[in-house]
């Protein structure tokens, strides 16, 4: 089926707009990719002015490296594959750890106001399970603005980047032989476009709004998932989905995060009554790692109790300048955190699953390439450490350019392409209510066993779009995982099995899911 207002597509080898690399996303791994493959030229894709609406551009952490002179890669590499609950590909765990403090020399150089101390040294702050302070911030939560806002500005003023701005990549072009070999757009008056390319790099970002409460941008809905799982290639560990802990619950969406940084800095989670509670769920109490913060958050508001952060004592005063973007967001809702708690809520915020990429960004599709969020690198397992996203998105982007910059690439062939429709608004609030219920913080059969069925039935109504799709893809998954672990919950299998990863892949016109002892 190719559903209701369903178009086929075809791209004339030689005829249209072509480019040598096509990066499609213009957060912190398309950017970061597009400045590293210099002079080559290349073509990113947005759908909107670059800077404005990516996730990286909302990443109020940092970027964890071993930059301080006692801290240690292989230390990096321990915690990171601690908190990812036995499935992070150790070799990659070491790779990103050991590239790290390189890339972030390479932001500075790019002009990143990283924070430093008075003697000039970098700035390190200490997040969840991570043994150490390492993580490098920008005036206190304002990383990611500043990251993205070096990164546009150097962008603009680089001549071997172009930019195509205001259209969404909707489906990938695909020749006979599987190749892919650019994509299909749409931009924002409706127009539909083809853009073939020799490389395409997907680095779109999360999934984050297929769900009802989220950190992440209403675009973020898995579209890269949904494109990458039509042409054939194979997709990992998409059950694991990261909800960050400490949302504002102020009725925003997207909703504004309240940093991690906040109880590194020694903020408390009380309950309605004033009780601090996390001591009663796990050891490290506030610094437990994020899946366990969430599902006790999950576990208080369920019995009634409300959630609040109170960073009155640990912050107090120094809050407008030492977390501006929190402080601004509190006082939007009315809520003044130097002497009142933040109420706060779960949120999905981070995608640990994606499309397979190796060790240099390929996807298992010639032609196609991953980076950011929407890869699965095996750097993050069943559970993201904090602030490794970023680091995973520049220390990819780097090694793909290594790869691509002076490749001799093959000319696109033919290629054509199906594009779903898009699924209506109140359908797709219905589908973010339905995640949000059945397959957030703590899951079961019963639940993802009903959304499941609503997926399907909304498939045979409107087709195969791409947030039913992308949706499918995290809860098929999550139904089959008979265990806990990481981000993912089952209350009706609590107890963890032997590690594996989920491979996804599409056989025919259904989704086979294969579980793979690690």
């Amino acid at each position: 089926m190719t559903g209701p207002s369903a178009q086929d597509l075809t791209a004339e080898a030689g005829s249209g707009p072509e480019t040598d690399v096509l990066i499609v996303g213009a957060g912190l791994a398309g950017l970061f990719l597009a400045l590293s493959l210099a002079p080559r030229k290349c073509t990113i894709v947005s759908p909107s002015p670059i800077g404005t609406a990516a996730s990286s551009a909302w990443a109020q952490g940092g970027l964890a490296a071993a930059l301080d002179p006692t801290d240690t890669a292989e230390a990096h590499a321990r915690d990171t594959e601690l908190a990812g609950a036995g499935l992070v590909d150790k070799t990659v765990a070491h790779l990103i750890a050991s590239e790290g403090a390189a890339r972030v020399m390479d932001l500075l150089k790019l002009g990143v106001p990283f924070d430093r101390t008075p003697d000039g040294a970098l700035a390190l702050s200490l997040e969840a399970a991570h043994s150490r302070p390492r993580v490098a911030r920008v005036a206190g939560d304002l990383a990611g603005k500043a990251i993205m806002d070096a990164l546009t500005a150097a962008a603009k003023q680089t001549p071997s980047i172009s930019l195509i701005e205001t259209a969404r990549a909707v489906s990938l072009l695909q020749d006979e032989t599987g190749r892919v070999a650019g994509v299909a757009l749409r931009f924002s008056d409706g127009r539909l476009a083809t853009h073939t390319a020799r490389e395409t790099v997907l680095c779109t970002g999360g999934t984050g709004g297929l769900f009802k409460v989220t950190t992440n941008p209403a675009g973020a809905r898995g579209d890269a998932l949904a494109m990458a799982f039509d042409v054939g290639a194979l997709i990992a560990d998409t059950e694991f989905v990261q909800f960050h802990p400490t949302a504002l619950d102020v009725d925003r969406d997207p909703a504004p995060l309240a940093t991690e940084a906040l109880r590194g800095e020694g903020s408390v989670l009380r309950n309605a009554d004033g009780a601090a509670f996390m001591a009663r769920y796990h050891k490290d109490a506030e610094l437990a790692p994020r899946d366990e913060v969430a599902r006790a958050i999950h576990s208080e508001r369920l019995a009634g109790r409300g959630t609040f952060l109170d960073a009155t004592k640990a912050v107090g005063a120094d809050f407008p300048e030492h977390f501006p973007t929190v402080f601004n967001a509190c006082r939007l809702a009315g809520i003044d955190p130097r002497n009142m708690p933040m109420p706060i809520s779960t949120a999905a915020h981070y995608h640990m699953g994606g499309i397979v990429s190796d060790f240099w960004g390929r996807s298992s599709l010639n032609g196609l390439s991953v980076c950011g969020e929407c890869a699965s690198t095996g750097a993050h397992g069943a559970n993201r450490l904090a602030s490794n996203s970023l680091l995973e998105a520049v220390v990819f982007a780097h090694r793909i350019s290594l790869r691509l910059r002076h490749a001799d690439l093959d000319a696109p062939k033919t290629s054509r392409t199906i594009i779903p429709a898009d699924l209506p608004y109140e359908t797709l609030q219905a589908l973010r209510l339905k995640m949000a219920e059945h397959c957030g913080v703590v899951r079961d059969r019963e639940g993802l066993s009903s959304l499941l069925s609503w997926i399907e039935d909304a498939q045979d109504q409107y087709g195969p779009a791409r947030a039913l799709t992308a949706a499918k893809l995290i809860a098929a998954p999550a139904l089959a995982r008979k265990e806990s672990r990481g981000g993912h919950f089952r209350r009706d299998f609590p107890e963890e099995l032997t590690p594996a990863r989920s491979f996804i892949r599409r056989h025919n016109t259904t989704l086979h899911i294969e579980s793979t002892p690690i």
